[in-house]
C-alpha cells in the first residue's frame, strides 16, 4: 500500500466515542458505523488549536499581501505614522557571519530571549520525536495485538484485497498529535530564524498552542493522579508519558514565565538606551515582583536612596506618551469629543479595566479558597476519608496556593490601578495646565452652586497642611501609600489672585482667608491650584477598607474607576459566592443569619453618617485652629517685639481644646463602630447556628464551623465596604464634575474662542496696518458676557478706544493716567488678554508678535529659579549682555549682598527678594529678551527715587532699548518725561483724555500737570536719602534657605518617649499595664470564642444531638463575645483618654517653644516650616500615629495569642511560628528602609510639580505674553515625569512586600495544616480547625502588622520633627521677680551704660560700647550707613539679641525685667509693618481692650483720614484687613501700626522709619502725628532720610556700631568734622536742612 493512501484514506475517521471516557484509547479497528468518535476526543483538541493558528496566520499573510493592501487604501486613509514594529526590521550593516549573527540576535531581543525560543524549538523537536516514538510504538504494539487475537480466532479483522490495513482510532489519535508537534516544532523553527515582527507573531501562536497541549495532558494524565480512584488514561506510554508532560511543562510553562521580554519602545522614536526592568522582566518577574529586589536590596545598603539611584521610567510613563495617548480623549483642542471628561479617562485607560476586571474575579474565587480547603480538609478528618475523591494534600496546598493566587491577583489588581493613579495625576495635572494657559485670567470660574473649595477642602492659608484631612472624612489615617504625598506646601497653593492694582505699591489683593466674601473670579488663581491639588487628590484618593475590627488600613490609592469597579462588580460576585458557599454548608440557615445582618445593618450607617458630621465639624475646629496658628507665625516677630506670646499662646490653646472636644466624639463613635463590626458577624454567626440547630435540627461539625467563621468575616467586609464607598464615590464625582467644568465651562481668550466666520471676515487688517501697535474704535471688557466682569475696584469696567490711536515705533511711548483708569487695561488689551468688541466696521486693535514681545507685570513675577534663570527665562547666555542688563536695571549692588551671586535661589514666590529687587530682575528680564516690543506695567512703582531714575538715566536712555518700541505705564510721570517720545493720557472712566508729544499731553490735561508739577517736588525732597534697606542674605551655594534635617532610620527614642509619657500623664506604668492587660485579655477572649465553637461543634461527635444542650453553647458563646467587647472598649476608652492628653500635651509644648524661640532662630527659619510642624505635623500626631500606636499594640498582642494557640495545640510548631514572624519582621524592615527613601523622594518630586503649576498660573499673563506657553508645558512634563519615576516605584515597592509576606504567611498555614494531617498531631478535626483558624489569622496579620509599623514610622517623622523644634534654643522664661512695680514706666526715660550686642553668643560684636541718656518725652533720629548698627540698636533696646552693659528704663534696668513686660511697654514699628488678618478693629486692639471710641481717635490721630481720598471707600473698623496687610499701601500699614502704637500707650516709641515706599502725603501726615499727637512720648527714629530727623531734640550718628555723635542737631552741625555735617552738605537740599536744624519750622525751612 502506497504511503500516500495510507495517510489520505478518511475512514478510519468514522469512529463513536465510547461511553467510557475514564478507559484508555481505543485500540480496535474503526467500525464505519462508529461515526466521528475521534473528533470528540480530548487528544484532538491540539490539532484543533493547531488548525485555527494555521488559518490565522494564512489570513495576516493575505491581509499583509499587495492586492489587499490596494483594497484597504482605497476605504482607509493612508497611515501618517510608522508602525512600532518597523522600529526592529530597520536594515543593519553587518561585515561576516558573526557579525550578522549578532545583529540578528540583538534584534530578537539579546542572547537570553533568543536562548530561551531556541530551547522552547529544541522542546518542540523533542515532542515531535517523543510523539513519533509512541505513534510507531504504539502501531508496533496494535500489529502485535491483532495478530496474536488473528490466532485466537477472535475479532477477525477484515483484510482488503489491495493490502490495505486502516488506523485504529489510537492510531489516528496519535497521527493527529504527531501533525500538531510538527505543526509546533515549524511554529519554532520560524520563531528564531525569521524577523522579529514575524518572530513575535509566530511566537504567541506557538505559546498558545503548547498550554493547549500541556492543559490537555495535565486533565488526563495529572489530575488522576491527585484523586484516591482514577489513573492516568495515557499510562501505557510509560516513560515516554512523563518525558512528554517535562517537556510540554518546561516548553509551555517555565519558559514563557521565566523569560525576559523583548523590549518594544512605545515611541519608536526615542528608544531608551536603558529600558525599566518592567518592560524587559519575565512573567515571572513580574507577578513576583522580583525585579523590584535590587533596588529593595541596595536601599538597604545605603542610608538613603537618591532619586539617581531609581530605574529609569519605563516608555509606557513618560507624560510625553501619556499626553499623546490621552489628550485625544480628554483635551477639546486635541481632537476630543465634548463629553464628560469621565468617558474620556474610560477611553483612556480602557485596557487597565479590562486586566481589572479579570484580576477582580480571580480574587473573588481565591478569597474562598482558604474556607472550602479548611472545609474539605476537616471533613476528611471528621469522616476518616470515606468517600473522599481527592486526597487531603491537595487540600493542604489549597491552604498556600489559594490565598498566594488570590493576593496575586489582588497584587496585580493594585499595581494597575496605582499605576493608572500616577498616570492621570500626570495627565490631568498637564490637562489642566494646558487649558489655563488658554482662559481668561478674569473670566469666571463656574462654581457649582457651591463656594470655592467647599465640597473639597477647608478654605484656610494653611489648607494644603490640611488637605489630606479634609478628604478623609471617616478616617484620618495615611497609611504608607501616603495621602500626605499630595498635599503641597502652604506656599504652593496659598491662593492671592493676580490683580492690577495702579497705585504704588496699592495694589488690592483678596486674600481666601479675609472675611469678606469674593467674587468667582477673584478666586480664579486660587481655584485653578486646587484644581490639581485637593480635587485631583479626591479624584485618586484610596478607599478605607475595613479588615475586620482589629486593623482598619487605608489600602493604596486607587483611580476613580475602583469607586465604581468594586460595588459595580467586586462587591456583588464576592456576596453572591459566600452566599453560595454558606448555602453549601449550612442550607437555609445561612439566610437567617444574612437577615440578621441586614437588620443590624444600619446601625453602622447611622454611625458611619455621623461620624462624617462630627468630622466635618471637627474640621471646621482645626480650621479655626490652623487659621489662629497660621497667622501668629506668619507675624511671630511682631508678636515677640510686642510681648504678646503669653496671650496667643492662651488664645491658640483656647482653639485647641475646642478642636480636641470634637475630636474626642470622633474617636469614641470610631470606638462604637469598631465594636459593631465586631458584634455584628458574632449576631449572624449566632444566628445562622441557632436555626442550623435549633430549628433545622441538624448536627454541627467542626468543618461547617470553622469554614463558615471566614466566610462571615468576608461578607462583613463587603457590606461595611458601601459606608466607606458611598462618600469617596461622592467626593470623586463632585471633583471631577468641577474638573470638567473648568475645562469646558471657563471663558477662553480670544484668540482660543471659536470665531463666527462672518465676523472674522469683517475685521480683517490689512497688510500694511499688520506691523501698526495701537487701536481703533475699539471696546475692550474682562469678560466677553454682556453684564462685564469685576475689577478690584468692585465695578464693571470697560476700556473704550474711540478712533484711533497708534504707539510709536523704536521708541518709549507712556501710558499715565489716575488709579483704575484703565493704565494696565491697555496693556492687556493689546496682548489679547481682554475680550474685544467691536464698536464699528473698521475696528482694530494690533500687537505684531513676529519680533518678539516681552512683558514686565507691575505685580512682579518671578519663578522658583536662580536670579540669572529668571533673567535669561529660557534664552541663551550671552554675558556681556548679561552684564549690560545687570548694570542698567541697578542689580549689581544687590547681587553683591548675596553670597551666591546671581546663582542664589529667589524662592517661592521670590520670598528672598524685596520687592524692589523682584521688579528690577522683571524688568531685566524683559531688557534682556531679543522681543522688539516690551510693555513694561508701572515697573518703577516699587523703586525708590534713586533708583528709579537710574533705571530711567542708565536703561531707558541706554543702548540696550535703542530701537525697540516700548510701551511704559508709570505714576512717575515728571521723571519718565525726558525720555518719552509718545504720551498717552488715561481718564478715569476708561476712556483716553489725550495722546501726543509730552508737551501735548500736558497742554491737554491740567491733572497730568498738576501731578507732575507735585512729583517735581516730591522728587527734591526723596534726594535726600542717606541710607537704603538692608538686604536679606542668602546662604552662600544660592540656596534659600538650609535644608530641613531628616532623621535617616527609625524614630528616636526621645521623641517616642515623648509621645508615651505624654499617654500616660502622670502614672505612665499604671496606663501601659492596665492597657495591655485589658488589650491581651480581650484577644485572649477573641481566641477562647474560636475555640468554644470547636467545642461546641466536637459535642455532636460523641453526644446524641438531643443530649447537647445548645442553649448552654449560645449563652456561653454570647458570654465570651460581651466581656471581649467590654474589655475592649475600656482598653480603648483609656487610650483615647491617653491620646487626647499626649496631643494636647505636645501642642502645647510645641507652641510655647516656638513662641519663646529666639529671633535669631526665627531669621533662619522659614515660616511655612514653622506652620508645618503646628499644622500637618500635629495632624499627623492627632490621627495616623495615635491610631497607629494602637494599632501595633493590638496586633502584636493578637499574634502573641494565636501563635500560643497554636503552639498550646502543636508545642513543635513554637519555632517555625517564631521563624516566620522573624522572617515577615526582616522582610518588612528591608521593604521600610526602601519605602521610606521613596517616599521621600516622591514627597520631593510631587513639591515641584505643584511649584512650577503654581508659579505658571500666577504668572499666565507674562508667560503669554513672551510666548513661552510651550516650553513651561515642557518643563511641567518633565516634572511630572519626576514624579511618576518615585511615584511607580513606591506604589510598586507595597507590592513586593504584599507578595513576600502573604507567601510566607500561607506557607505557615499550608505547613501547620499537613503536620496536623500527616504527622503525631491532633487528630481532633475541631482542634485542628482550630489551630488553623488561628494560624491563619496570625500569617494574615504579619503583613498588616508590617504596614501599620510602617504607618508609625511615617507619620512618626512627624513626632521627630516636632521633638527637635521643642528643644530649639529659647529666650529666658519670666520669673516671679522678673515682674517690674505696678506704676513701671512712669516716663520714657532711657539711659544706656556700655551698651555691646551681638547676635550670637560667640559672634562679632556689632554694637560696642555705647553709652547715652534720652530723656523723657526727646524726640531722638538716630543715622549712619547700612550696617552701622541701627537695627542692631533698637533690637538690643527690646533684648532681642545678647547684650552686654545696662540699659535703664525709668530707673529700672532691664535685664532684670521679664521680656514680656519690657516689651509690652515699648513699642517698635517697623519699616513694612506686620498686619493681622480680620478686621482694622482687631489689628489695633487685638485683645479687645478699648472701645471703639479710643480706637477711632488713635486713627485720627495718626492721620489716616486725612491722607484719604473721596474716590477711595474709606477704612473704617470693620475695614476687613488682608494677611500681612496685602490690601493696604506701605503708608497705610505705618499709619495702622502709628494707630496701634497710641493705642498702645507706651513710653517708649521707636520707628524704623519708611524709604520712598509712602508718598509725600501719607509721609507728612505720619511726621505731623509724630511731632504733635505723641510730643509726650519718648521716640527714638531709625532715620533714612535727613529731612525727618532734622529738627530733632538728639541725633545719634552710628558707624560700625560705635557711637560716633550724640547732641542737637544744631551742636553736630556745627562740628566741621563732623559725620552729620557731612550728610548734610552732600545733600541737594542742604540751606533748608540747616534752616530746620536752627529751629524754623519744617514746611518753610522747605520753602526757602
Amino acid at each position: 500500500m502506497s504511503l500516500w493512501s495510507r495517510y489520505t484514506d478518511f475512514s478510519p475517521w468514522q469512529v463513536v466515542l465510547r461511553s467510557d471516557v475514564s478507559q484508555s484509547l481505543d485500540w480496535e479497528p474503526i467500525n464505519h458505523d462508529n461515526l466521528n468518535a475521534v473528533w470528540y476526543s480530548t487528544l484532538m483538541i491540539p490539532a484543533y488549536f493547531a488548525a485555527a493558528s494555521a488559518l490565522l496566520l494564512l489570513l495576516h499573510l493575505i491581509t499583509l499581501s499587495k492586492p489587499v493592501k490596494k483594497l484597504w487604501s482605497r476605504f482607509l486613509p493612508p497611515k501618517t505614522e510608522e508602525e512600532p514594529s518597523l522600529f526592529f526590521d530597520e536594515p543593519t550593516i553587518a561585515d561576516g557571519f558573526f557579525s550578522e549573527a549578532k545583529v540578528f540576535i540583538s534584534r530578537h531581543g539579546g542572547w537570553v530571549i533568543f536562548a530561551y525560543k531556541f530551547a522552547r524549538f529544541i522542546g518542540c523537536l523533542a515532542f515531535l520525536g517523543l510523539s513519533l516514538a509512541t505513534f510507531i510504538l504504539d502501531e508496533r504494539e496494535e500489529r502485535a495485538t491483532g495478530a496474536n487475537k488473528l490466532s485466537k480466532g477472535k475479532h477477525r479483522r477484515p483484510h482488503p484485497s489491495d493490502g490495505y490495513i486502516p488506523f485504529s482510532r489510537a492510531e489516528w489519535l496519535q497521527f493527529a498529535l504527531c501533525m500538531t508537534a510538527a505543526y509546533a516544532s515549524i511554529l519554532g523553527l520560524v520563531s528564531v530564524t525569521t524577523k522579529p515582527r514575524w518572530s513575535r507573531l509566530v511566537s504567541n501562536h506557538l505559546a498558545t498552542l503548547l498550554f493547549a497541549v500541556f492543559a490537555v495532558f495535565a486533565y488526563r494524565d495529572l489530575w488522576p493522579l491527585i484523586t484516591f480512584h482514577k489513573q492516568p488514561k495515557d499510562l501505557k506510554e510509560g516513560g515516554l508519558l512523563w518525558a512528554k508532560v517535562t517537556i510540554l511543562f518546561l516548553s509551555s510553562i517555565v519558559f514563557p514565565l521565566v523569560s525576559p521580554r523583548q523590549y518594544v519602545p512605545v515611541d519608536p522614536a526615542n528608544v531608551s538606551d536603558n529600558p525599566h526592568p518592567e518592560q524587559t522582566s519575565s512573567w515571572l518577574s513580574m507577578i513576583f515582583y522580583t525585579w523590584l529586589d535590587p533596588i529593595v536590596f541596595k536601599a538597604y545598603r545605603v542610608p538613603h536612596l537618591s532619586h539617581e539611584e531609581l530605574p529609569p521610567l519605563a516608555d509606557h510613563d513618560y507624560s510625553r506618551n501619556l499626553k499623546k495617548k490621552s489628550f485625544p480623549h480628554l483635551d477639546p483642542f486635541s481632537g476630543s469629543r465634548r463629553r464628560h471628561i469621565f468617558f474620556g479617562l474610560m477611553k483612556t485607560f480602557c485596557v487597565e479595566y479590562i486586566v481589572m476586571s479579570v484580576t477582580i474575579v480571580l480574587q473573588v474565587l481565591a478569597r474562598l479558597a482558604a474556607p472550602f480547603g479548611i472545609n474539605q480538609l476537616l471533613l476528611y478528618v471528621e469522616t476518616k476519608g470515606e468517600r473522599a475523591v481527592v486526597r487531603p494534600w491537595v487540600w493542604i496546598s489549597w491552604l498556600f496556593l489559594g490565598p498566594l493566587v488570590g493576593s496575586l491577583a489582588w497584587q496585580w489588581y493594585i499595581y494597575i490601578a496605582t499605576r493608572a493613579l500616577v498616570h492621570t495625576e500626570g495627565i490631568l495635572t498637564q490637562l489642566v495646565f494646558e487649558h489655563a494657559l488658554r482662559i481668561r485670567m478674569k473670566a469666571e470660574l463656574p462654581d457649582d452652586g457651591k463656594k470655592s473649595g467647599e465640597s473639597t477642602a477647608p478654605s484656610t492659608p494653611d489648607s494644603a497642611s490640611v488637605a489630606g484631612s479634609s478628604t478623609a472624612a471617616v478616617d484620618e489615617s495615611t497609611d504608607g501609600s501616603g495621602d500626605e504625598t499630595l498635599q503641597a506646601s502652604a506656599e504652593t497653593i496659598s491662593i492671592s489672585a493676580t490683580k492690577k492694582g495702579k497705585q504704588k505699591s496699592q495694589d488690592v489683593k483678596e486674600l481666601d482667608s479675609s472675611p469678606k466674601k469674593h467674587s468667582s473670579a477673584d478666586n480664579l488663581v486660587g481655584k485653578i491650584n486646587n484644581l490639581v491639588t485637593t480635587d485631583l487628590s479626591n479624584i485618586t484618593d484610596g478607599r478605607d477598607f475595613p479588615h475586620g475590627r482589629q486593623v482598619k488600613l487605608n489600602s493604596d490609592g486607587r483611580v476613580l474607576s475602583d469607586a465604581y469597579f468594586r460595588p459595580a462588580l467586586y462587591m456583588p460576585l464576592q456576596v453572591g459566592t459566600c452566599m453560595w458557599f454558606l448555602y453549601e454548608i449550612l442550607g437555609w440557615s445561612a439566610f437567617a443569619g444574612l437577615t440578621v445582618m441586614i437588620v443590624l445593618f444600619p446601625l453602622p450607617g447611622y454611625v458611619a453618617q455621623r461620624i462624617q458630621k462630627v468630622q466635618a465639624e471637627k474640621m471646621h475646629k482645626t480650621d479655626a485652629r490652623v487659621q489662629t496658628v497660621t497667622e501668629t507665625m506668619n507675624v511671630l516677630r511682631m508678636i515677640k517685639l510686642f510681648g504678646w506670646e503669653e496671650k496667643l499662646d492662651a488664645r491658640i490653646s483656647e482653639r485647641r481644646e475646642v478642636e480636641l472636644v470634637w475630636t474626642w466624639k470622633t474617636k469614641i463613635l470610631e470606638l462604637v463602630n469598631n465594636n459593631l463590626n465586631y458584634i455584628i458577624p458574632l449576631f449572624t454567626m449566632m444566628a445562622s447556628y441557632m436555626t442550623f440547630t435549633l430549628i433545622m435540627g441538624q448536627n454541627l461539625s467542626a468543618s461547617n464551623v470553622f469554614s463558615s467563621m471566614s466566610v462571615f468575616d468576608i461578607l462583613r467586609d463587603q457590606l461595611n465596604m458601601v459606608f466607606f464607598m458611598i462618600p469617596k464615590f461622592t467626593q470623586a464625582k463632585v471633583s471631577l464634575d468641577r474638573v470638567n467644568s473648568f475645562l469646558t465651562d471657563t471663558e477662553l481668550l480670544d484668540a482660543h474662542e471659536q470665531q463666527d466666520d462672518d465676523r472674522v471676515q469683517l475685521f480683517v487688517q490689512s497688510e500694511e496696518e499688520s506691523d501698526l501697535i495701537g487701536f481703533r474704535d475699539a471696546v475692550f471688557a474682562w469678560s466677553n458676557e454682556s453684564h462685564g466682569s469685576l475689577t478690584p475696584s468692585k465695578r464693571k469696567f470697560r476700556l473704550r478706544i474711540d478712533g484711533e490711536i497708534y504707539f510709536q515705533h523704536g521708541c518709549i511711548n507712556l501710558v499715565v493716567g489716575p488709579t483704575g483708569s484703565g493704565k494696565t487695561s491697555m496693556l492687556m488689551a493689546l496682548l489679547g488678554e481682554m475680550h474685544f468688541t467691536p464698536s464699528g466696521p473698521t475696528s482694530w486693535f494690533n500687537l505684531p508678535r513676529k519680533g518678539g514681545v516681552a512683558y514686565a507685570a507691575q505685580e512682579s513675577w518671578v519663578q522658583n529659579e536662580t536670579i540669572r534663570a529668571n533673567i535669561l527665562f529660557g534664552a541663551p547666555y550671552d554675558k556681556i549682555r548679561y552684564e549690560k542688563v545687570l548694570y542698567q536695571c541697578a542689580l549689581e549692588r544687590d547681587l553683591t549682598l548675596f553670597e551666591a551671586g546671581d546663582q542664589t535661589e529667589v524662592g517661592e514666590k521670590g520670598l528672598t527678594l524685596s520687592g524692589g529687587q523682584k521688579a528690577r530682575i522683571t524688568l531685566a528680564r524683559a531688557i534682556y529678551s531679543s522681543a522688539n516690543t516690551l510693555l513694561l506695567d508701572d515697573v518703577l512703582a516699587a523703586l525708590d527715587v534713586h533708583t528709579s531714575k537710574w533705571i530711567v538715566d542708565k536703561c531707558f536712555a541706554g543702548d540696550l532699548v535703542k530701537d525697540r518700541t516700548i510701551i511704559l505705564v508709570t505714576h512717575n510721570v515728571a521723571m519718565a518725561s525726558s525720555i518719552a517720545h509718545f504720551v498717552v493720557s488715561m481718564g478715569s472712566n476708561g476712556r483716553i483724555v489725550s495722546h501726543g508729544s509730552i508737551l501735548e499731553a500736558i497742554a491737554k490735561d491740567n491733572k497730568l500737570a498738576a501731578e507732575m508739577a507735585k512729583e517735581q517736588e516730591v522728587l527734591g525732597k526723596e534726594a535726600q536719602v542717606v541710607d537704603t534697606p538692608e538686604e536679606p542674605k542668602a546662604k552662600s551655594d544660592g540656596k534659600l534657605v538650609m535644608s530641613e534635617e531628616i532623621a535617616e532610620g527609625h524614630v528616636s527614642w526621645p521623641a517616642f518617649k515623648l509621645y508615651l509619657t505624654g499617654l500616660g500623664g502622670n502614672y505612665p506604668v499604671t496606663f501601659w499595664v492596665a492597657f495591655l492587660a485589658l488589650m491581651g485579655l480581650t484577644d485572649f477572649s477573641n481566641t477562647v470564642q474560636t475555640w468554644f465553637l470547636g467545642y461546641w461543634a466536637s459535642q455532636y461527635e460523641d453526644h446524641l444531638p438531643s443530649e447537647v444542650n445548645v442553649k448552654f453553647y449560645l449563652f456561653g458563646y454570647a458570654l465570651l463575645m460581651l466581656s471581649g467587647c467590654l474589655m475592649y472598649s475600656v482598653g480603648y476608652y483609656m487610650y483615647y483618654r491617653g491620646s487626647m492628653r499626649a496631643s494636647r500635651s505636645i501642642h502645647k509644648k510645641l507652641i510655647q517653644s516656638v513662641l519663646g524661640t529666639t529671633l535669631r532662630w526665627l531669621d533662619t527659619t522659614p515660616t511655612s516650616r514653622v506652620i508645618t510642624r503646628c499644622t500637618q505635623d500635629i495632624r499627623a500626631i492627632d490621627g495616623p500615629f495615635a491610631q497607629g500606636i494602637g494599632w501595633v499594640v493590638e496586633l502584636s498582642l493578637t499574634m502573641i495569642v494565636k501563635l500560643g494557640a497554636v503552639v498550646a495545640m502543636t508545642p513543635v510548631f513554637l519555632a517555625p511560628g517564631l521563624f516566620i514572624g522573624l522572617l515577615g519582621g526582616w522582610v518588612g524592615r528591608i521593604y521600610m528602609k526602601a519605602q521610606l527613601s521613596v517616599k521621600r523622594e516622591m514627597s520631593n518630586a510631587k513639591a515641584p510639580v505643584l511649584g512650577h503649576f503654581g508659579a505658571a498660573i500666577a504668572g499666565l499673563t507674562s508667560i503669554r505674553a513672551y510666548g513661552a506657553e510651550e516650553a513651561f508645558k515642557e518643563e511641567s512634563l518633565n516634572r511630572i515625569d519626576r514624579y511618576t519615576k518615585s511615584g511607580r516605584m513606591f506604589y510598586n515597592l507595597n507590592r513586593w512586600v504584599c507578595v513576600r509576606i502573604d507567601i510566607i504567611g500561607g506557607g505557615f498555614s499550608a505547613g501547620l495544616a499537613a503536620y496536623l494531617v500527616y504527622g503525631r498531631g491532633v487528630h481532633e478535626a475541631s482542634n485542628i480547625g482550630f489551630s488553623l483558624n488561628m494560624a491563619v489569622g496570625f500569617s494574615s496579620m504579619i503583613l498588616w502588622w508590617v504596614r501599620i509599623l510602617n504607618e508609625v514610622e511615617v507619620s512618626g517623622n512627624s513626632l521627630e520633627r516636632i521633638d527637635s523644634y521643642i528643644k530649639i534654643e529659647q529666650e529666658p522664661k519670666s520669673t516671679e521677680g522678673g515682674q517690674p512695680p505696678a506704676y513701671w514706666p512712669a516716663s520714657g526715660d532711657l539711659r544706656v551704660e556700655n551698651l555691646s550686642a551681638r547676635y550670637s553668643s560667640d559672634g562679632p560684636k556689632v554694637l560696642q560700647d555705647l553709652s547715652f541718656h534720652i530723656k523723657s518725652g526727646e524726640r531722638v533720629g538716630i543715622v549712619g550707613r547700612t550696617g552701622s548698627g541701627k537695627s542692631s540698636l533698637t533690637l538690643s533696646l527690646l533684648r532681642c539679641i545678647f547684650t552686654e552693659g545696662n540699659v535703664y528704663y525709668d530707673g529700672i534696668p532691664t535685664s532684670g525685667i521679664n521680656l514680656n513686660a519690657l516689651r509690652s511697654n515699648v513699642t517698635i514699628i517697623p519699616q513694612i509693618p506686620e498686619l493681622l488678618s480680620g478686621t482694622l478693629r482687631q489689628n489695633l486692639d487685638l485683645f479687645d481692650q478699648h472701645d471703639d471710641a479710643v480706637l477711632y481717635d488713635a486713627l485720627r490721630a495718626a492721620g489716616l483720614f486725612a491722607v484719604q481720598d473721596e474716590s477711595e471707600a474709606s477704612l473704617t473698623l470693620d475695614s476687613a484687613i488682608a494677611s500681612g496687610g496685602g490690601n493696604l499701601s506701605v503708608g497705610q500699614r505705618q499709619i495702622l501700626a502709628l494707630a496701634r502704637a497710641m493705642v498702645r500707650g507706651s513710653k517708649l516709641l521707636i520707628l524704623d522709619e519708611a524709604t520712598s515706599a509712602i508718598d509725600y502725603k501719607t509721609d507728612s501726615a505720619i511726621q505731623s502725628s509724630l511731632r504733635n499727637e505723641l510730643n509726650n512720648v519718648t521716640q527714638i527714629i531709625v532715620a533714612h532720610r535727613l529731612q525727618t530727623i532734622i529738627d530733632a531734640d538728639k541725633i545719634m550718628v552710628l558707624d560700625a556700631g560705635q557711637l560716633i555723635e550724640f547732641g542737637s542737631p544744631l551742636e553736630l552741625l556745627q562740628n566741621e568734622q563732623g559725620m552729620l555735617r557731612a550728610l548734610v552738605d552732600e545733600s541737594g537740599d542742604k540751606e533748608a536742612l540747616y534752616a530746620a536744624a536752627h529751629g524754623k519750622p519744617l514746611e518753610e525751612a522747605e520753602r526757602l
